[in-house]
């Protein structure tokens, strides 16, 4: 059972399972290094996963030269909503010097690191540990040890770049080749909880002890209008409080603001971990014990449980001068307090949709 995003009711439905981009520069890397080897692309080509899946990819182009050989695969991401649904992976194996073992490098779009913090060395191409394996592994499956040069591009990657938090987290220049299962698990938005939680390791890394995680771009504007934040101290934490808080408590800093929609963290208040409309729901019965802890009278609160949304609450609260807001930060501090138990300072702001701070809690 899934919720539909869009229209909100509940139905049932298979969601599919992609394969990440790490999984697919492994399949044009194998293929291409197979044509240099035999001097014949497998089309498909069959790779193995690290829990032992052998999936078969189809190449989507191909060239053979004297020396090298390259290959690309698109990917898909299966019911997942990924940037990189649909990209084109490409992979150049090219005859390295003897000895060198397999050398990566990034193409055209995939990044470099600048940064520290990261599971590679700055100046290192962004392609992860596990990918790197996952190559490595399926290279040598074709010749074992082989001497290579193995350059991963993804094409147009530098603009979609644009649309995640790799420049934040100092990858520049495109896309990172991510993946630790090859599997990508719908709805899982594995993506983009890795970059949460690298972007706290940056910021550990750069000595950043106060960081910010916000629910959008209207509450990022109301934090930083707070407080003078370094961009690496900023994280884009949307809807996925639990991996802030969860990372936080395992990889403690001094102080943690969660900045946010009134709404979202009524849910976080509730107890919620993953604040999307379509994941979690704001609890109208609970906003009226709220109100009535808050001062509210009997037809406030019943006004309360008849609302349509969190935020026609919040303005009949402000209406009549109900400390709602403040008493629903207070909340969500607690259960954010709980999660990271203790290990660091929490502040809880919450903005209406113009960013002004409407609950603040210190």
């Amino acid at each position: 059972m899934i919720q539909n995003a869009y229209f909100g009711f509940m139905e049932k439905k298979e969601l599919r399972k992609g394969w990440t981009t790490g999984a697919c520069a492994t399949a044009a890397a194998r293929a291409a290094f197979s044509a240099l080897c035999r001097g014949a692309f497998p089309d498909p080509v069959e790779i193995v996963l690290p829990k032992g899946q052998t999936p078969s990819f189809c190449l989507n182009r191909q060239e053979l030269g004297a020396q090298y050989a390259w290959a690309s695969v698109i990917k898909d991401a299966g019911d997942d909503p990924d940037i990189t649904h649909g990209a084109e992976i490409c992979v150049r194996v090219e005859w390295g010097a003897q000895s060198s073992g397999i050398v990566f490098k990034n193409g055209e779009g995939v990044g470099l690191v600048t940064k520290p913090g990261l599971p590679l060395e700055i100046g290192e191409p962004a392609i992860n540990p596990m990918p790197r394996q996952m190559i490595v592994e399926n290279l040598n499956a074709v010749k074992s040890n082989p001497d290579v040069i193995v350059t991963v591009s993804i094409t147009h990657g530098e603009k979609l770049a644009e649309k995640t938090m790799n420049p934040r987290l100092g990858i520049m220049g495109g896309l990172s080749v991510l993946g630790t299962t090859g599997v990508v698990v719908p709805y899982s938005c594995s993506a983009w909880i890795h970059s949460i939680h690298r972007g706290i390791d940056v910021a550990k890394a750069s000595g950043i002890t106060h960081i910010a995680a916000t629910t959008g771009s209207t509450s990022e504007k109301t934090a930083c209008q707070l407080y003078d934040f370094d961009l690496s101290a900023l994280i884009d934490m949307g809807d996925f409080a639990g991996g802030v808080l969860k990372y936080v408590r395992q990889n403690p800093v001094e102080k943690l603001t969660l900045c946010g929609g009134f709404a979202k963290f009524c849910k976080l208040a509730q107890g919620e971990m993953d604040l999307h409309s379509s994941r979690s729901r704001v609890d109208f019965e609970q906003l009226a014990q709220w109100m009535k802890e808050a001062g509210a009278d009997h037809d406030l609160q019943e006004k309360a449980r008849e609302a349509n949304t969190a935020l026609e609450v919040l303005e009949l609260s402000i209406a009549h001068e109900i400390g709602l807001a403040d008493l629903v930060v207070h909340r969500a501090k607690e259960v954010a307090q709980a999660i990271v138990s203790g290990h660091c300072e929490i502040e809880v702001i919450a903005v209406n949709r113009k960013g002004e701070v409407v609950g603040h809690v210190g």
